[in-house]
């Protein structure tokens, strides 16, 4: 769900409104209250049981989101720069090269790792995809 054509100022309220929802503060306890007679025993921490494998794939997949997010920043910039006029043929070149290669790694990497592209979009629920469509 893409809104590009809406008021910049709209978007931030919406922004600010899944904010608020997701931040929502309990309300304080009533000062009416009485404290309970004798407080609960603290209870021994609970152990996250999280497998070698499974830790590895979610940091693997963390990493290459951002870095996927990094990628597809710097080729809009890069295009962007391309269609200013900003940049010399031979630098354009070397930019294109370099992109291509990054986007070339991180398809190597994915498949090393048995991920997708589609993998490493995170859903911002109201916002939507972390990535960009691709185009």
């Amino acid at each position: 769900m893409r809104d590009e054509g809406r008021d910049p100022r709209a978007r931030f309220d919406d922004v600010a409104d899944a904010a608020t929802r997701a931040f929502r503060l309990l309300p304080a306890a009533s000062q009416d209250q009485a404290p309970a007679a004798r407080p609960e025993p603290h209870r021994a921490a609970h152990r996250i049981g999280a497998d070698p494998e499974t830790v590895e794939r979610g940091l693997v997949k963390l990493v290459l989101t951002l870095v996927e997010l990094l990628r597809q920043l710097m080729e809009r910039q890069a295009l962007q720069r391309v269609e200013d006029g900003d940049l010399t043929e031979e630098q354009e070149e070397r930019l294109g090269s370099t992109l291509m290669l990054l986007h070339r790694r991180m398809t190597e990497l994915c498949t090393q790792y048995d991920l997708t592209m589609q993998d490493l979009n995170l859903d911002l629920g109201p916002l939507g995809p972390l990535l960009p469509p691709q185009e």
